[in-house]
């Protein structure tokens, strides 16, 4: 039996999954803090859910869909991102939500694509969504708290790209112009970009093969064609970010991959990393969302960070990384009478709130240390015959092997109150 699990995934086991689950929970904070509540929708939805939304000339469906017929033969797919389905629910139980509904998750995403660093088939996402709000402010508070959760992970090289793509007012025209600019370099632009060209022009932007290309690069800009709504609300955008001290690039080049985004675009790139991994965020705004779902006019912006490009920004910057989850303490029992002692003192510990852990049957004192710092505790306490006899218990903190001999009814209060240990 193959034990590698299937390409493009991973196996998340200590300390790399400590690591992500400090950045899930992070995420949990930073966006209660913000007013969001949090959502899950199903890990597969009906296949037209994606389908409809995201445009059948994107990758995302043209390539990049896992989908599969279930036991009734309907057509399901995994979801390739989450706004999509966050929308459905929305719709389908407005009636009972708020408006402007403010929802965040936490999950993961699956895309079939060609495998890389930070680049992986199933990948962990967090994303918020503001559905029911037309109003650059909006907008503002979107990129503002992803602003804020990337800053506070210690990425400091991180930048903003923004731009405004129009709406379904302004973009026919520019659509039009744009078909006209690339008419003449039909036979330059690659099978996929020609494909495109006639439903959604603005995908050559995004196109790796020919996105930068000299002829692309001259293309008219569609922030030189916004409709003055459309001018007002990004300049907006622009005015409250600078409001709040964030700095952002406008990149009139920069649009989106999914067919249903309008007006704001707006991309976090870390220069910690490169190439594709580089872009850690990317969001905007998707007023036409709600409608190609069959639900009724519903505007929404929202954002998706990739929270394994995230960590690998971090790693890749020296950020701090999130602590460790191994117990506080593993209790160290020696002799065939210290068992029942050391049971007593972990259940005491456990009842106290203390992450505890112990050996499930006796060892060798060398051999439960060693156990001790395989699971990452912070301290151990040693019941030994000695201890036993004097009543004490010796606790030792594993980073530095640092002793303290306290009364044996005293050691909880040593490991819930840590400040004591600050004494060499």
């Amino acid at each position: 039996m193959e034990l590698a699990p299937p390409r493009g995934t991973d196996d998340l086991l200590p300390p790399g999954s400590e690591a992500i689950l400090g950045l899930y929970d992070e995420a949990h904070r930073a966006a209660r803090r913000f007013g969001f509540r949090y959502v899950e929708t199903p890990t597969f939805e009906h296949t037209e859910v994606f389908a409809r939304t995201s445009g059948d000339t994107s990758d995302v469906v043209s390539k990049e869909m896992y989908t599969f017929q279930d036991k009734g033969g309907r057509s399901m797919t995994l979801r390739p991102e989450s706004t999509a389905g966050v929308v459905r629910a929305y719709l389908r139980h407005a009636h009972d939500l708020p408006s402007p509904f403010k929802a965040y998750y936490v999950n993961t995403n699956f895309r079939h694509n060609r495998p890389q660093a930070g680049r992986l088939r199933e990948f962990r996402v967090f994303g918020v969504e503001v559905i029911g709000a037309a109003g650059a402010a909006a907008d503002v508070e979107v990129i503002s708290l992803a602003h804020e959760y990337l800053r506070a992970r210690g990425l400091r090289d991180v930048t903003l790209q923004l731009n405004s793509i129009g709406d379904e007012v302004c973009r026919p025209e520019y659509r039009a112009r744009l078909i006209d600019h690339f008419g003449p370099y039909l036979d330059r632009l690659d099978q996929d970009c020609r494909d495109r060209l006639q439903t959604n022009p603005l995908r050559v932007f995004d196109c790796k093969v020919d996105g930068g290309k000299d002829f692309v690069l001259a293309a008219p800009k569609i922030s030189d064609h916004l409709c003055e709504e459309c001018a007002t609300h990004f300049a907006g955008v622009r005015a409250g970010l600078e409001l709040r001290g964030i700095g952002a690039a406008l990149n009139p080049d920069l649009v989106r991959g999914l067919d249903y985004y309008t007006r704001t675009a707006f991309e976090f790139a870390s220069g910690a990393v490169g190439g594709p991994s580089a872009v850690i965020c990317g969001g905007g705004r998707y007023d036409g969302l709600a409608e190609a779902l069959g639900g009724p006019a519903a505007p929404g912006v929202g954002f998706g960070m990739g929270l394994d490009r995230v960590l690998l920004a971090m790693r890749a910057g020296g950020a701090p990384m999130p602590e460790g989850r191994g117990p506080t303490c593993f209790v160290v029992t020696i002799g065939p009478e210290g068992w029942s002692a050391g049971d007593a003192l972990l259940r005491e510990l456990r009842a106290a709130g203390v992450a505890a852990a112990s050996a499930y049957e006796e060892r060798p004192l060398k051999a439960q240390l060693k156990m001790a710092d395989r699971a990452g505790a912070a301290f151990v306490a040693i019941l030994g015959e000695k201890e036993r006899a004097e009543g004490v218990v010796t606790l030792r903190r594993l980073a530095d092997g640092m002793q303290k001999v306290v009364g044996a009814g005293e050691a909880v209060m040593w490991l819930t109150r840590l400040d004591g240990w600050t004494d060499a």
